[in-house]
């Protein structure tokens, strides 16, 4: 199992669980900053390195009239300030070539959402500027085929990669986990991330937007975790019910500590 380099972090190597948490996406500076401090809190009291995550625009949402974020430019802006408050690492989603290398002076890790994983110029681009890059599996991919996505940024020369699983599509509005995903996507020699929130989206569940079941986060975690995956993904929320976007999956920021304290229990007993 590689080791993968963000910021000052090392992670993957078969070493202890990392996370990649914060709001789905950045609704206003000083609540973005608060939800990364508490949850920065907690992973510090647990031993769990933190990677600050948010997202500066949700290109994918499910009605034009929905919130986006604050695009681009304001959005690195408060993400460069969060990284330097914080002293953590972030991450966010880029959904074009065009953002890449805007992106990549304020990222350290470069995230490839599920529904563009197959863009090959993006892939490709991403890595080749070589920061780490984080590629979440399509909803409609085979675990086995993302050893493509991965040929794809090798050759461009970069080995800093991580995939992340998220769930796949079963029916209409509604995903499933396939825990056998974890161990053939870690055979791939990279570290494997378990996306908890989105796995447990209902995609336009709820009609001009996305629906969720936040209550299945903590078990469907604890089972990834004893599958030994390398690393969580989880958007939190201080008032879910008022977010922005992703409401209904997000977890709630006073449930976090409890949740992640059973999981490292369980990665300790399997990665011995």
């Amino acid at each position: 199992m590689k080791e993968v380099k963000i910021g000052n972090l090392t992670v993957g190597g078969g070493k202890g669980l990392f996370l990649l948490a914060g709001p789905c996406v950045i609704e206003d500076p000083e609540r973005t900053l608060m939800i990364g401090r508490r949850t920065k809190e907690i992973c510090d009291r647990l031993g769990i390195p933190y990677i600050f995550k948010a997202s500066f625009d949700k290109a994918n949402r499910s009605s034009y009239s929905s919130f986006r974020g604050p695009g681009l430019e304001e959005g690195l802006k408060i993400l460069a300030h969060i990284k330097k408050e914080l002293q953590v690492p972030v991450v966010s989603d880029i959904h074009s070539v065009e953002q890449i290398e805007p992106a990549a002076e304020v990222l350290d890790v470069l995230q490839i959402p599920a529904f563009l994983c197959r863009q090959t110029d993006l892939v490709y681009g991403a890595a080749k500027i070589g920061k780490c890059v984080n590629v979440k599996k399509g909803q409609f991919m085979a675990p086995k085929d993302m050893i493509n996505v991965l040929k794809k940024m090798e050759e461009a020369g970069n080995e800093n990669l991580m995939l992340t699983e998220r769930g796949a599509s079963f029916g209409y509005n509604n995903l499933v986990v396939d825990m056998r995903s974890f161990p053939i996507m870690r055979d791939f020699g990279y570290p494997v991330i378990f996306d908890a929130t989105h796995s447990v989206q209902l995609p336009g569940g709820a009609g001009t937007k996305s629906s969720g079941q936040r209550e299945f986060v903590p078990f469907l975690s604890r089972a990834a975790v004893g599958a030994g995956v390398d690393g969580l993904f989880m958007e939190v929320h201080d008032n879910p019910e008022e977010a922005l976007s992703d409401g209904p999956n997000m977890v709630r920021l006073d449930d976090l500590e409890a949740i992640l304290r059973d999981l490292k229990a369980i990665d300790t007993i399997v990665k011995g």
